[in-house]
C-alpha cells in the first residue's frame, strides 16, 4: 500500500496537531475533523484507509461515530481516548473499534498500532488474491478446510472448542476481540462466563505458545479480551 490516508478525528488541537505532524514525519497522508458529523462526511468522501478517532468530541459521541461507519465500512478504527476504564474501552470495541490507545501516549505507540492496522489491511487484500483455505502467521498455519493446525511442521491437536477460539482469533488478526464478543461467537450466548473463557485459553496457549507465561501468539489485554499478534508485531497492551 503506497501512502495510505489516515482521517484523524480530533478537537483538541494541540493533540491533532502532535497526530498530524507525526504523521507527515513518516509519509502517511491525512485528512482531519473536529467533530461527528464531519467526520462521517470525511469518511465517506475521502475514503480513508484508517481512521484515528477520539471519543469526546462537541457533537457526537465517538461510538456512535464507529457504529454509523460501521454500518458501510470495515476500514480500522483506532480509538485515542482518555477514558482510561475498562467499560469506556469494552463499549469502543465492542461497536467495533479495532484499537483503542489511552491518552497520554507516545508517538512511537501510535505509529505500532497504525503498522498493525496497515498489516492487517494488507492481510486481507492478499486473502483475497490467493486461497483463503489455509492461513499463516509466522510459524502458525491453520487449514480450514482440514481442521488441522501446525506449528512449523509439527501438528497440534486441539480440542473443538479450542480449534474454534484459535480460529476466531485467527479470522481477526490484529483486532481486539472483547470477552463478551467472543462468548456470543463461541458459544452463542453468555453460557460459559468469563473464567472459563480464561481456562479455555490458557490451555490452548499452553499448545501454541512456546513460553505460555509470556505469549507471542495471543495477547491478553487486561479486563477487556484477547488478540492474536501479527507475525512481527511490536504494539503494546491496552
Amino acid at each position: 500500500m503506497n501512502k495510505p490516508l489516515i482521517l484523524v478525528v480530533e478537537d483538541d488541537k494541540p493533540i491533532r496537531k502532535l497526530i498530524t505532524t507525526t504523521l507527515e514525519t513518516q509519509g502517511y497522508k491525512y485528512h482531519t475533523a473536529e467533530t461527528g458529523e464531519a467526520s462521517i462526511l470525511e469518511a465517506v468522501s475521502s475514503q480513508p484507509d484508517i481512521m484515528i478517532l477520539d471519543l469526546g468530541l462537541p457533537d457526537m459521541d465517538g461510538v456512535d461515530i464507529i457504529r454509523k461507519v460501521r454500518a458501510w465500512s470495515n476500514i480500522p478504527i483506532i480509538v485515542v481516548s482518555a477514558r482510561s476504564e475498562d467499560r469506556d474501552k469494552i463499549e469502543a470495541l465492542d461497536a467495533g473499534a479495532d484499537d483503542y490507545l489511552t491518552k497520554p501516549f507516545s508517538v512511537e505507540e501510535l505509529l505500532a498500532r497504525l503498522r498493525v492496522s496497515l498489516r492487517r489491511i494488507r492481510g486481507d487484500s492478499e486473502k483475497l488474491m490467493k486461497d483463503s483455505s489455509v492461513f499463516t502467521n509466522g510459524n502458525l498455519r491453520i487449514d480450514y478446510s482440514a481442521g488441522c493446525v501446525w506449528l512449523e511442521d509439527d501438528e497440534i491437536h486441539l480440542t473443538p472448542i479450542e480449534y474454534k477460539l484459535l480460529c476466531l482469533l485467527a479470522k481477526n488478526v490484529g483486532k481486539v476481540l472483547t470477552h463478551n464478543y467472543i462468548l456470543h461467537e463461541i458459544w452463542g450466548s453468555h453460557t460459559y462466563d468469563i473464567p472459563a473463557l480464561r481456562v479455555f485459553m490458557a490451555t490452548l496457549r499452553k499448545k501454541i505458545e512456546s513460553t505460555p507465561s509470556q505469549p507471542k501468539i495471543i495477547q491478553t489485554h487486561i479486563g477487556v479480551g484477547y488478540r492474536m499478534l501479527q507475525a512481527g508485531d511490536d504494539s503494546k497492551v491496552i
